[in-house]
């Protein structure tokens, strides 16, 4: 396929930063340049700015019913190009083929369910103590909003955030990831072929930091949203703080597994070894420590290794591959380096841990087994192909060990006793918890951490409250 070079969206026009700046875009399964996208300067966001304020005064006066038929047509425009845009995500981001085709898929399913949304963002009528007095509760778009996504979701860490903005009738502008360009472009550009009037939709690219800093300092911004690590997270939400903007804000994660002695082994070793791989495990809600009653640890490690190796690598358009590279070079030696740090500290490296091959940024699928609570890999979110397994005397020391991190993002379990499943769904401190299958992440479904996983959600009928304010008017007649 042809990759294409990647623009500015600004004003309902498609164009090149103002002094032609570029940044290259590599291919992580060949590691060749493949094209560029354009590098937003000051001047840019100026531009985008005033074009969003314009656009959100179009935008918030057009009803929630035409605001949810035009987000539908966008959704069809997508699942239309699917089979272009996939090829996109996967020659920037190196995910195989059919799960970026599944990523466009699920986005035009999460525009669907946003844009119903859009239809039910009611407000109240409050009873008054006083006959004739009335008091209402209505419900006002918060206005522009800026968003922040990464590059393991190009399409759908973009869309979950664009969608329940639109819903509520707020403007928008992304920096979307400079590693991953074109495949976002294509789903603003879905939206643009809609119809969203110019103004209402901003995507840009440039240096991360100079970026975030400017758009939320900016008095035009109200509302900011993020994805991505804890600590860019904090920084993030302070500056929003600082100037009174509401945030989003979607952080890492270090998901623990709670395999209980009574569990279904082989069906828990078999959903997680594809959840571990999924994305090259580059995802918040990855399953990551495991915690595996010792009654059954040796069988359970056994056939969750056994399922890595089976795991096919190589690059996205390979027939048969399950996994591919990791997104850049700089993931390579940090694997190296938390393995490392795990195996000198005391643990077993029981399959992987090494670069596949010198061309392409490829990595085994990996298991270390009875890690020390010392390790920086038992504290520090891998992002890679890398998971635990620790063997637990009891239930107690399983849930103990699930909330000792600051994380709260995702967690998972298997258990058939009602009682451990009813103590693990209220004990462990998580957003998210997934019992006896994979169930995270639809579009009708509560998505969000909690303690230093970031708060808010992105998902369910919560979402679009994230982007209304609620204002009381009382009038007496």
């Amino acid at each position: 396929m042809t990759y294409p070079d990647t623009q500015l969206f600004i004003d309902g026009t498609w164009r090149a930063a103002c002094d032609g700046a570029t940044i290259p875009v590599v291919d992580p399964a060949t590691e060749e340049v493949i094209g560029h996208v354009a590098h937003a300067r000051t001047a840019d966001l100026d531009d985008a700015l005033a074009a969003t304020l314009r656009g959100f005064d179009v935008w918030r006066k057009t009803s929630p019913f035409d605001r949810s038929k035009l987000m539908r047509r966008a959704a069809e425009i997508l699942r239309e190009r699917a089979d272009t845009i996939a090829p996109m995500m996967t020659r920037e981001q190196g995910k195989p083929l059919a799960q970026a085709r599944m990523e466009v898929m699920g986005a035009a399913d999460t525009i669907d369910w946003f844009a119903e949304e859009a239809r039910r963002t009611y407000g109240q009528i409050i009873p008054a103590r006083t006959v004739g007095v009335q008091q209402l509760a209505v419900r006002h778009p918060v206005g522009p909003v800026a968003a922040f996504t990464p590059w393991n979701f190009p399409i759908n860490q973009v869309v979950r955030k664009l969608c329940a903005a639109l819903a509520a009738g707020c403007s928008f502008i992304v920096k979307a990831p400079e590693e991953t360009p074109a495949s976002p472009a294509e789903l603003i550009r879905a939206f643009a072929d809609a119809g969203v009037p110019n103004g209402v939709l901003g995507l840009v690219y440039g240096v991360p930091a100079e970026i975030s800093e400017y758009l939320i300092k900016h008095p035009v911004i109200r509302k900011i949203s993020f994805t991505g690590s804890t600590p860019v997270g904090k920084l993030l939400a302070g500056m929003a703080g600082q100037h009174m903007k509401r945030a989003t804000m979607e952080l890492g994660g270090h998901a623990p597994v709670i395999v209980a002695g009574d569990a279904d082994w082989e069906k828990a070793a078999a959903q997680m070894a594809a959840s571990k791989t999924r994305n090259a495990g580059q995802v918040c809600v990855s399953p990551t420590r495991f915690l595996v009653d010792q009654k059954i640890s040796d069988k359970f490690l056994d056939a969750f290794s056994s399922g890595l190796q089976k795991i096919k690598v190589g690059n996205g358009f390979d027939e048969g591959v399950e996994m591919g590279p990791l997104a850049n070079e700089r993931r390579i030696p940090m694997m190296e380096e938390l393995i490392g740090d795990a195996v000198e500290k005391g643990a077993t490296l029981v399959t992987g841990g090494h670069r596949i091959g010198n061309k392409g940024w490829f990595f085994e699928p990996t298991v270390l087994a009875d890690v020390p609570l010392n390790a920086r890999i038992m504290n520090e979110e891998p992002f890679g192909p890398v998971a635990i397994v620790n063997r637990m005397a009891s239930l107690d020391d399983m849930i103990a060990e699930a909330n000792r991190l600051e994380f709260g993002l995702a967690a998972y379990a298997y258990a058939r006793s009602h009682e451990a499943v009813e103590r693990i769904g209220r004990e462990v401190e998580s957003g998210m918890i997934s019992i006896n299958h994979v169930g995270l992440a639809l579009p009708e479904t509560p998505f969000g951490g909690i303690k230093d996983s970031g708060y808010g959600t992105e998902g369910g009928s919560e979402a679009v409250m994230a982007y209304l304010d609620t204002r009381f008017v009382t009038a007496a007649h």
